[in-house]
């Protein structure tokens, strides 16, 4: 089964090798750099400022993996990047990702509720929106179950946008898997896979690139915050 196949079956795939030692030992030198990346204990949004990032986004092996999904017309949306180390280790409860940034807040039918997140401003879209974009986590470090890899409820992303009171049923009914990625490999994931992942129990570095990727325009004058 290709790792398409997976992601369109499983909700998730993971491929190893994306990126080689020297690139890795080039990203984690441009995101350490405060003065240039805006870096903050923990990660920091709006990735796609920087152009490095924004070139690594489009690169063609990212494309490669991005494009037997959605599409040719592809193209990223968000860039984030995620630090759990010592002093900034977090766990997140089982979700699913439901919510888009956007340039600006226009009323639009069935986008809602509205949020800020650091000046950003986030909605959630119609479930067709989530549906049509795939997440890929590039990983700078090894990441395993001791230092809070993504754990992922294979197959969930099918059953639509849930509430969360069914996101527990779901999780109390199915066995999650945890995603231990090495070095240099990615997780892709469908937006609506519900997932979570727990504090790391050995805090050392565990930096992950997370890239949002849409193929459609958004509705009523919407638009992307990061379209690139």
């Amino acid at each position: 089964m290709s790792f398409a196949e997976r992601l369109r079956s499983h909700g998730f795939a993971i491929v190893e090798g994306v990126l080689d030692e020297d690139s890795i030992a080039k990203y984690i030198h441009l995101l350490e750099d405060n003065t240039n990346s805006g870096m903050r204990r923990g990660g920091r949004r709006n990735l796609l400022a920087l152009t490095e990032m924004k070139q690594l986004a489009q690169s063609p092996s990212l494309m490669a993996l991005v494009r037997p999904i959605l599409g040719q017309d592809v193209f990223v949306v968000r860039g984030i990047l995620f630090d759990k180390q010592e002093g900034a280790n977090w766990k997140v409860p089982w979700h699913q990702d439901v919510t888009i940034a956007v340039k600006d807040r226009v009323e639009a039918e069935g986008y809602g509720p509205w949020s800020t997140k650091e000046d950003i401003v986030h909605v959630q879209p119609p479930k067709a929106v989530l549906e049509q974009m795939v997440s890929v986590r590039l990983h700078l470090d090894d990441c395993c179950a001791s230092n809070g890899a993504l754990r992922v409820i294979p197959g969930s992303h099918l059953k639509g946008r849930l509430d969360q009171n069914v996101v527990s049923t779901v999780v109390g009914s199915q066995s999650g898997v945890v995603c231990e990625v090495g070095k240099g490999g990615a997780l892709l994931m469908k937006p609506l896979t519900i997932h979570a992942s727990s504090m790391a129990l050995e805090p050392r570095h565990r930096r992950v690139i997370h890239f949002d990727y849409a193929a459609t325009d958004l509705e009523s004058g919407l638009e992307w915050f990061e379209r690139s």
